[in-house]
């Protein structure tokens, strides 16, 4: 597989504030992913630079599903992102851990049936995760970014960054978006994959919207 490309890129207002879209291509399969970009982030290696990863969801990014915490991570860092004044978050175009819109909804019917998320994945022919995070790293590259603070609850994540020579300087946790339908797949992310998942115990029904949403951010000095 040849490697990804910059192939396109213009100014997108949200309600988080003005952010400039990066289009990322890869030239022989056409594989898209993006990239958000807010301020200055051309002095990284001296001021490192507030920075996600996002896998695509779309139960959680745009139908705002309770099943997972993904839309809930999204507006939180793009949230801290403006508030940085400076940021970038890529947009890893890996639905449902890598198997797809539609394996993930066959994943989701055998979770109805009992089985948590790995199980299921496991079930349908597939690892517990399927992504690939090294186009991240050229993504990365192909911003100038050298030096992130990582908004992430994903050790993989840092591991794979610093592999591939982007120095993570520290982890920023983005425990956000618990309640009563996903604690149980987010206790399965801890104990089965590693992820560094802190409870904040709101597991009653609620509105998100007009209660908000509970968010545990912590900091982790990473040492080189």
């Amino acid at each position: 597989m040849s490697k990804i490309q910059l192939v396109a890129e213009a100014q997108l207002p949200t309600k988080f504030g003005i952010f400039r879209m990066v289009g990322f291509e890869f030239p022989d399969t056409h594989k898209e992913h993006a990239a958000l970009v807010m301020g200055d982030i051309s002095d990284s290696e001296h001021n490192p630079v507030l920075a996600r990863i996002h896998s695509e969801c779309l139960t959680g990014d745009a139908l705002h599903s309770l099943k997972c915490d993904c839309g809930f991570q999204l507006e939180t860092a793009l949230r801290q992102i403006s508030e940085a004044g400076r940021g970038v978050l890529i947009y890893h175009r890996e639905e449902g851990r890598g198997i797809g819109l539609i394996n993930k909804i066959r994943a989701y019917s055998l979770q109805d049936q009992g089985l948590d998320t790995i199980e299921a994945n496991e079930a349908l022919g597939f690892a517990a995760d399927e992504r690939n995070f090294a186009v991240c790293a050229d993504i990365f590259e192909l911003l100038g970014v050298k030096k992130v603070r990582l908004l992430t609850n994903n050790p993989n994540k840092i591991d794979t960054m610093r592999e591939a020579g982007i120095n993570v300087v520290e982890r920023v946790a983005l425990n956000v978006g618990e309640n009563r339908y996903n604690t149980a797949y987010l206790s399965t992310k801890a104990e089965k994959m590693g992820h560094l998942i802190v409870h904040n115990h709101e597991n009653k029904e609620h509105d998100q919207h007009q209660h908000g949403v509970c968010c545990s951010c912590q900091r982790e000095q990473i040492s080189e």
